[in-house]
């Protein structure tokens, strides 16, 4: 493959656990990583998670996202469920208020938002679920997506700023949209560099099918040609991408 053509963020999911179980190597991961998207406690994590998650992100540096998702404890966000606009605006400003209380005890902004699991394949899926969680987003706090479907096109509408993501452990179906699975499977080291690779140096990626389709975040307008990456545990630390400070979020009041 060629050179590297955009320059990529590392996002990764961390405080996903609930009293004594643990779902991550967090603190492992915290040196390797620009941006934690930090659960808020309908799909995983509790208050003390999300006190220490927090405080641990501040000592490496690390910016701070809510990952707000369905309330699912026991699917952990993937189960699909239907929810009334006023209900997704709700849960939305119920998780992304949480860990702005975490994050102004320690003086930080909040960086972004990026919705979870089945609630973010919903709003790349459905307009009107993607409004209304944009709707409980604080104003001037971006929305991490998946470009060129109806997240961004709710955010424009809504007026919240919007990233493109890409991923480094999850399939793309033929329409671009992402393969969200209810048990998700590890994958190989190989196949994620592989994978990332591919869209970081060819702006495509291959399907479920085996075919070769454009990236949409490739070709979405963000600031500077740059876009955030979300990528498997296990690809922390590797070094594929050309790292860029994240553009500065003003403190929230």
């Amino acid at each position: 493959m060629g050179p590297i053509k955009h320059k990529a963020l590392l996002n990764v999911d961390l405080g996903e656990g609930f009293g004594n179980l643990k779902c991550g190597p967090d603190e492992e991961l915290l040196p390797h990583i620009d941006i934690a998207n930090v659960a808020c406690g309908f799909h995983s994590g509790d208050p003390l998670i999300m006190m220490n998650t927090v405080r641990m992100c501040k000592e490496h540096n690390v910016k701070i996202g809510a990952h707000p998702g369905l309330p699912d404890l026991q699917g952990f966000g993937r189960r699909e469920m239907k929810l009334q606009p006023e209900e997704l605006t709700a849960i939305t400003v119920y998780q992304v208020g949480s860990l702005k209380g975490f994050l102004d005890r320690e003086g930080l902004p909040m960086n972004h938002v990026k919705p979870h699991g089945t609630l973010y394949g919903m709003m790349c899926r459905d307009f009107d679920v993607a409004t209304a969680v944009m709707k409980g987003i604080p104003k001037g706090v971006p929305v991490f997506g998946l470009a060129g479907t109806n997240m961004e096109k709710a955010a424009k509408e809504v007026g919240v700023e919007f990233w493109a993501e890409m991923y480094g452990d999850v399939k793309y179906n033929t329409d671009g949209m992402l393969v969200i699975d209810r048990i998700k499977k590890p994958w190989k080291l190989e196949d994620v560099e592989r994978h990332v690779e591919q869209q970081l140096t060819t702006e495509s990626v291959t399907a479920v099918d085996g075919s070769n389709i454009p990236l949409a975040a490739l070709g979405s307008s963000r600031q500077q040609g740059e876009f955030a990456t979300n990528s498997t545990r296990s690809m922390v630390g590797r070094n594929l991408w050309s790292i860029k400070p994240f553009p500065p979020v003003a403190k929230q009041s």
